[in-house]
């Protein structure tokens, strides 16, 4: 029986992702069995580590890996792969990962992966740079950010930049290259409408699931919720202002 095509969930950090991991297990996706308490697939973990930065900066800059690292690139995600769920168990099976990182290399896992179906995640910005996981932040922000970014901006200022960036990428890059397999969702919908927004992905996934226990049982709003509203005025015109063109395209500021 052939492979089927995965279903992939990314995000930048700490954006809620393992809600959307939950939903897709209870469509009968295989998410493999080494995740953590997040559900996170742990064995892509070294593999981001050594290419989100390569990849990432390469893109940015309008250039193409090397020949090598194109062969190492693919080499280190067959690995990764194959430790995540064999090849012989995927098929026949509906399967994927949720790894938030993912996004940083859409286009080359589009491109290995060309009926891939990806569901992106975007979360307020302004709450992502008030929060206490700026994991992604620290590991990638060189290569994300400009010097002159990193520099002359305070954490709160980088983290919003980052997410502004890193989402549009994953945005534009979904929408013209993959509509048809790209979804995005906000977390703010799947708190607030929670029915409405866990039919989109149900429906994105073609999967029969009981829609309204899932949105009782599954869905809780955490308390971080649109904390940046208890910032001061000024702080918040700030991260407004570098986040700007993001929180207008995600729908969080009016044009």
């Amino acid at each position: 029986m052939a492979q089927s095509a995965p279903i992939v969930i990314g995000a930048t950090g700490g954006s809620g992702t393992r809600v959307l991991a939950r939903i897709a297990k209870l469509a009968g996706y295989n998410l493999g069995n080494n995740v953590n308490s997040a559900e996170d697939a742990l064995e892509f973990y070294s593999f981001f580590d050594i290419w989100v930065d390569r990849f990432f900066s390469a893109q940015h800059q309008g250039k193409t890996l090397t020949s090598w690292e194109s062969a190492r690139l693919m080499e280190n995600f067959y690995a990764a792969l194959a430790r995540h769920i064999p090849e012989a168990e995927r098929r026949g099976m509906l399967w994927g990962w949720k790894a938030p990182r993912s996004i940083y290399l859409l286009p080359f896992l589009h491109g290995e992966c060309p009926h891939l179906k990806f569901i992106h995640l975007v979360r307020d910005g302004r709450d992502m740079a008030l929060s206490s996981n700026q994991n992604q932040l620290r590991k990638h922000g060189a290569a994300v950010l400009s010097w002159r970014e990193r520099l002359f901006n305070s954490t709160a200022e980088r983290s919003i930049l980052s997410w502004k960036k890193v989402n549009l990428r994953a945005a534009d890059f979904g929408e013209s290259q993959m509509p048809q397999n790209y979804l995005r969702v906000r977390f703010e919908d799947l708190c607030r409408e929670p029915l409405e927004t866990v039919t989109r992905i149900a429906n994105f996934l073609e999967a029969r699931i009981d829609i309204e226990t899932i949105a009782r049982n599954e869905i809780t709003p955490p308390q971080t919720l649109g904390r940046w509203r208890d910032q001061s005025p000024r702080l918040i015109a700030e991260l407004e202002r570098a986040g700007a063109e993001g929180l207008r395209r995600f729908g969080y500021l009016s044009s």
